[in-house]
């Protein structure tokens, strides 16, 4: 008998507990699911922060399409055109919190350079705030074609008053030719301001790339966290070959204490590759079929394969210590859930890393957790390749080769 025995005979017992399969496997499912399903829901909550305002346009022209399209481009206001009977009734009801009405005479008020009035009706019950933000949207538009009107009609008089000017200098300062300049002027500065403000907070300037959606990290998080489940599937084996007897028998089979171990680790090993294969099938062909945003499996398949082998060989070991610390069936239920949900909550696996980063700082690299789920962000979410990702599997080995040679140190074989 040897390693690969030993191995295989784990895995049939494994397989044959419905139980311990449903949980590896479907509970992660169920987890991702929940969570990019809550995640889309909340983004799409979040993706149209604007205030709502009914408009009524009796005007139809030219600048009241100006208008319209102005205060559109301005942001913080969302557009909805009714017509004035429902718009009156839909603000009686209470169904809409206000209206902003543009009389028939607006194109042609602006064209005369005489004054028009735009009137904003709101309902007693309406946020005052959000009207106060809407009124200063549109008295700030407003104000900007008011600005332009007068400085097209000065360009008008001063051509009127260049009549009797040589013919040369007409053509050089013609009407038409000095409004065209300036209507460039303001079309250009809409995107090309002469002046900008950008924000930035102290102690942030250096910030890191663009962070990932929460959805994104899902896939990614419940995989490290399920897959190092694991661990307390290994340790429980173990308690059972010995809590039976047949452990004892094992080691009185020609076949070293090395090797034994080495037997218990491997159904660990492969079921957590099975395991990782599941959930990334699942996170790029299953949810795109529930209507949900697919995950990404990266650039560069060699990483991730070399990743993914990094984890499960990393839970196997783990799963060693556990065996080698506890000493009854009770420790090692309790042991292992203390042990690793804690370190998934640490590590990032429920809570997204640069989300706990700003609160805890250096502390989640103290777990296997935060390397193995910043390999698969790197590698998954950004793009990046096998260099990219050496320090996280250089980490991952050396909490590999923690976990076996503690657990290989303190394993009691009697």
């Amino acid at each position: 008998m040897n390693a690969l025995n030993i191995a295989f005979k784990d895995l049939q017992i494994f397989f044959k507990d419905r139980g311990a399969v449903l949980q590896l496997f479907l509970l992660p499912l169920l987890f991702i699911l929940m969570y990019s399903g809550a995640s889309d829901a909340f983004s799409a909550a979040e993706e149209d922060s604007r205030i709502p305002l009914a408009v009524v346009d009796l005007d139809g022209g030219a600048a009241a399409q100006t208008l319209l399209d102005d205060l559109d481009a301005a942001g913080g206001v969302q557009l909805e055109l009714y017509d004035q009977e429902e718009a009156r009734a839909l603000l009686e009801d209470n169904e809409i919190a206000r209206v902003l009405t543009v009389p028939a005479d607006f194109s042609a008020g602006i064209a005369e350079k005489r004054t028009v009035t735009l009137r904003l009706v709101s309902h007693p019950n309406a946020d005052r705030r959000e009207t106060e933000a809407v009124k200063r949207v549109v008295e700030g538009v407003t104000q900007d074609m008011a600005l332009e009107s007068q400085i097209l009609a000065s360009l008008q008089q001063m051509g009127e008053m260049q009549a009797n000017a040589p013919e040369e200098y007409q053509q050089a300062f013609a009407v038409e030719r000095m409004q065209a300049q300036a209507r460039g002027q303001f079309e250009r500065a809409e995107t090309q301001p002469l002046i900008t403000v950008v924000q930035s907070v102290p102690g942030q300037e250096g910030e890191r790339e663009e962070m990932p959606e929460l959805d994104d990290v899902a896939v990614p998080g419940f995989t490290v966290l399920f897959v190092f489940l694991l661990a307390q599937t290994t340790a429980r084996s173990i308690y059972d070959e010995k809590k039976i007897g047949s452990f004892r028998r094992l080691l009185a089979a020609p076949i070293s204490k090395m090797s034994l171990l080495a037997g218990k680790l491997l159904p660990n090993l492969i079921t957590g590759l099975i395991q990782i294969a599941v959930i990334f099938a699942f996170g790029s062909l299953g949810l795109p079929l529930l209507g949900l945003d697919p995950v990404t499996l990266g650039n560069d398949p060699a990483a991730l394969v070399l990743v993914a082998v990094l984890i499960a060989l990393c839970s196997s070991a783990l799963g060693i210590l556990i065996a080698a610390i506890a000493r009854t069936e009770n420790q090692i239920g309790g042991l292992s859930s203390l042990l690793l949900w804690g370190m998934g909550v640490v590590g990032g696996c429920i809570i997204p890393l640069f989300v706990l980063e700003q609160f805890l700082a250096g502390l989640p690299q103290i777990v296997p957790h935060y390397w193995a789920n910043r390999a698969l962000n790197d590698v998954m979410i950004r793009g990046l390749g096998l260099a990219d990702v050496g320090l996280e599997m250089i980490a991952l080995f050396g909490f590999t080769a923690l976990f076996f040679g503690i657990g290989l140190w303190r394993f009691e074989y009697d």
